[in-house]
C-alpha cells in the first residue's frame, strides 16, 4: 500500500520546486521591469550589474575598493521606489560588509573610499520574500550610499 503514494508525493514535490523556480523567476522579471521603469521615469543614468542592480556612481572615490570581506564605514539613505524613506544613517556607521544585503555587499565594491553611489536594489539581493521589518516582501529598494572609508 505504501507505494503506491510514492509516485503521488514525487509529482506534488516536483510540481512545487517548478512552481517556486517560476515564482523566483517571475520576481526577477518584475524586479526588472520596476527598476527600468523607475530609471526611465528619473531620467537617471547608470548602469546595470550583471545581478541587476542598477547603479549611478557620484562619486568615485579613491583607487582602491572594498572586497566582500572589507569593514565599511558608511551614511547612507534606504528609499521605497515611491521615494518614502525607510531609514537613513544621522552618523556614520561601521559594519562587515558580509553582513549586510548582497546588494550592498555587491554595490560598494564598486566605489572606493571618499565615494558616493546610488543603487538600486531588486529583491532578491535585498530582503527577499521574506521582507524584513518595515520592507515588504519582494520589495525593490533605493540607496543613497557615502562610503567613508574600510578596511580590508
Amino acid at each position: 500500500m505504501k507505494t503506491r503514494y510514492f509516485p503521488v508525493i514525487v509529482i506534488i514535490v516536483t510540481a512545487f520546486l517548478m512552481i517556486s523556480s517560476c515564482k523566483k523567476t517571475d520576481q526577477a522579471e518584475l524586479d526588472k521591469e520596476l527598476i527600468e521603469a523607475y530609471v526611465a521615469n528619473n531620467n537617471l543614468v547608470g548602469q546595470f550589474t550583471e545581478s541587476g542592480i542598477f547603479y549611478i556612481i557620484d562619486k568615485p572615490g579613491g583607487e582602491e575598493h572594498p572586497t566582500s570581506s572589507s569593514s565599511v564605514t558608511v551614511m547612507y539613505k534606504g528609499y521605497r521606489l515611491d521615494g518614502s524613506v525607510f531609514e537613513e544613517s544621522a552618523n556614520n556607521i561601521s559594519f562587515p560588509l558580509s553582513g549586510v544585503i548582497r546588494g550592498w555587499t555587491q554595490g560598494l565594491q564598486l566605489i572606493g573610499a571618499g565615494g558616493e553611489i546610488t543603487l538600486i536594489i531588486p529583491s532578491g539581493l535585498a530582503y527577499g520574500y521574506n521582507g524584513s521589518g518595515s520592507i515588504n516582501p519582494n520589495e525593490v529598494l533605493g540607496f543613497d550610499i557615502s562610503l567613508k572609508s574600510f578596511t580590508n
